[in-house]
């Protein structure tokens, strides 16, 4: 049995957070990064080898400030998303600068999985729950009888345990079945709380949201059998995209419940309860980094953490 691989996407250009790398700010009481939270937790869940999806031109820094020491603790390897790489027949619109969205991004791993894998954003702290469950899902994805068409699994974090204080944020809310599988997924934008309520604009109005709402957020397990389907869907993309659309993206929350509408995905909620937190305004740095001082200083994590 393959054990299960952690992919992390560190691609993203972070338009929201100015300039700089934001996968790259550190925010730990040693010097920590975020990514390195999330690694420390997914060793420690089981995950022993780690695919690092990251853009050329900060192929350097990365390795110097996360890939050389994260060396040490796992077996590492490197995946490069470029705009330029594209199905046969397809090339990259002039003008287009960004890459192809996360969909793309998983697919710079084609030839590098060949068992069950997880994905994850580079700038998201998910908490040691996530990492547990979803490792556990994959060991047990390797055993289990095959469910009609794909099936994944996705860690599902309590809505009020997502926001911001420095902004809206848009989450995929999660319609759940009584089973704990996905029946599909609300993208919801402008999320913020106001007056103790909390508000998002989904299809063009204003909604209120439950707090205790399950939404996505980019943490995924799948089996290998879901590679070629994302490869074809990608060629499906690209021919649908309308002239002079630059910004267009192949995501992976969009695939996933495209899929689900066509009965072809089962895919398994599983729900964790702690604290997510990302950098995605600048003013985040600074409450992330008292969140983990706070965990710090708890016992949770040992400073410096490796």
């Amino acid at each position: 049995m393959k054990k299960p691989v952690l992919v992390i996407m560190a691609a993203g250009i972070g338009s929201r957070y100015g300039a700089g790398v934001k996968q790259l700010a550190k925010v730990g009481p040693s010097g920590e990064l975020v990514i390195d939270y999330s690694l420390y937790d997914a060793r420690e869940a089981g995950f022993e080898t780690v695919i690092f999806i990251i853009r050329k031109d900060i192929e350097a820094d990365f390795r110097q400030l996360i890939g050389d020491r994260v060396e040490q603790q796992m077996h590492v390897s490197y995946a490069y998303q470029d705009p330029e790489d594209l199905p046969a027949g397809f090339c990259k619109p002039v003008g287009r600068r960004k890459p192809w969205g996360t969909g793309h991004a998983v697919l710079a791993c084609r030839g590098m999985l060949d068992g069950p894998f997880a994905v994850i954003n580079a700038d998201d702290y998910y908490g040691k729950e996530a990492f547990r469950n979803i490792y556990q899902y994959l060991e047990d994805s390797e055993r289990l009888k095959p469910e009609s068409g794909y099936r994944c699994a996705m860690a599902g974090f309590v809505l009020e345990n997502t926001l911001s204080a420095n902004g809206t944020v848009t989450r995929g809310v999660c319609l759940i079945n009584e089973e704990g599988k996905l029946i599909g997924v609300n993208e919801t934008q402008e999320i913020r709380r106001a007056d103790g309520v909390i508000y998002g604009t989904y299809q063009g109005r204003v909604r209120t949201l439950e707090p205790d709402s399950l939404v996505s957020m980019n943490f995924w397990g799948f089996t290998p059998d879901f590679m070629p389907e994302l490869e074809q869907r990608f060629v499906d993309f690209l021919k649908g995209i309308p002239e002079g659309d630059l910004k267009a993206e192949y995501l992976l929350p969009v695939l996933v419940n495209d899929l689900l509408k066509e009965e072809q995905i089962t895919v398994r909620v599983l729900p964790c309860s702690d604290q997510w937190f990302g950098i995605t305004y600048p003013e985040d740095k600074d409450m992330a980094a008292a969140r983990l001082q706070d965990m710090v200083d708890q016992g949770i994590y040992p400073s410096p953490l490796w």
